[in-house]
């Protein structure tokens, strides 16, 4: 077995995630402890020129598997693929986006080279023996479960998108790129996809948003101001829990534990108590700026800057400020 920490490359259309590039950030972290490479294993049909991209992110190494097979993201198909290149190489974790892929595809790796799997990490720490220590939120995120396997190899986890940094860029950066030959076996396929209907979002995700403009509850009847305000400061608008369940928003631009995981340069929390599932959503922003009628709002505790009125009235005064600056 070797020290070496694998990241699964997700790409979609030839394009890689962005969440990768944070895993591959956080393998480096852990690697300057314990030692090893950072190995990317990118799979996908006519995918080899993505390599590059993937070392000049800060991987060692990057194993490639490109076949006809691959096109499109079937569960069976891209589980033999991967798994083939973790039992040949042995390493000694691999990390995994918690996206719809990642969550589908990581178990399934995990029971093929029984293993343990750690899911929706939003911490990870290694020791100089290689150790992984993945810390989750459990029960609701009211306490964070530390959670090791020191059993067994590869040491497996997800890993919420936006919660890891990534490494500068660096097209001069060296690495090593292999390309593996797989073998594919087709009658082991139950599903096959006939066509791919792909839905056209024209709005910017709120995890990839610099600046965020989040509604709580009390902003509900306020949506169109809320709006104003992110467009004229170059921001997204983002939301809690009860505003999606209001009807409000839809799931895709909720912040928090059962949401999206943020880092923006900048979050606004309007009219936000707080909550420790919303604060576990958003608390690696840059700058947290927040407004609540409530002086006693748990969200003032993790804010850089609080302040105390109504975010109705606060907003127009706060445009007029930084209107005036830009």
């Amino acid at each position: 077995m070797s020290k070496d920490i694998f990241v699964y490359i997700e790409q979609r259309d030839r394009v890689i995630q962005n969440v990768s590039f944070e895993l591959i950030g956080e393998a480096r972290r852990l690697v300057a402890v314990s030692g090893g490479n950072v190995c990317g294993v990118l799979v996908g049909n006519n995918i080899a020129s993505l390599a590059k991209e993937v070392v000049a992110n800060g991987a060692d190494k990057v194993f490639v598997v490109d076949n006809k097979e691959l096109e499109y993201y079937t569960t069976e198909c891209y589980a033999q693929a991967v798994t083939a290149v973790v039992r040949k190489h042995s390493p000694n974790a691999m990390l995994f986006g918690a996206s719809t892929i990642g969550r589908d595809l990581a178990p399934r790796i995990s029971a093929r080279v029984h293993t343990g799997l750690t899911a929706d990490c939003t911490d990870l720490k290694i020791d100089e023996e290689g150790n992984l220590f993945m810390t989750r939120p459990a029960f609701g995120g009211s306490l964070f479960a530390t959670i090791a396997c020191p059993d067994h190899r590869p040491q497996m986890s997800t890993v919420r998108p936006g919660v890891m940094k990534k490494v500068e860029y660096d097209t001069n950066r060296a690495g090593e790129i292999i390309t593996e030959d797989v073998a594919i076996d087709a009658t082991k396929f139950a599903v096959k996809i006939v066509e791919e209907v792909k839905e056209t979002k024209a709005a910017v995700k709120i995890e990839d948003s610099k600046i965020l403009v989040s509604m709580g509850r009390g902003l509900e009847n306020n949506l169109a101001q809320v709006k104003n305000f992110a467009t004229v400061i170059g921001g997204t608008v983002s939301c809690s829990r009860a505003v999606v369940d209001a009807g409000v928003w839809k799931s895709d631009r909720q912040v928090g534990q059962t949401g999206k995981t943020v880092r923006p340069d900048v979050y606004f929390a309007m009219g936000i108590s707080g909550a420790v599932q919303h604060i576990a959503g958003m608390d690696g922003s840059d700058l947290i700026i927040a407004i609540n009628k409530d002086k006693t709002a748990a969200i003032f505790n993790t804010a850089h800057l609080g302040i105390v009125g109504d975010a109705t009235a606060i907003m127009p005064e706060l445009e007029k400020e930084i209107l005036a600056r830009k």
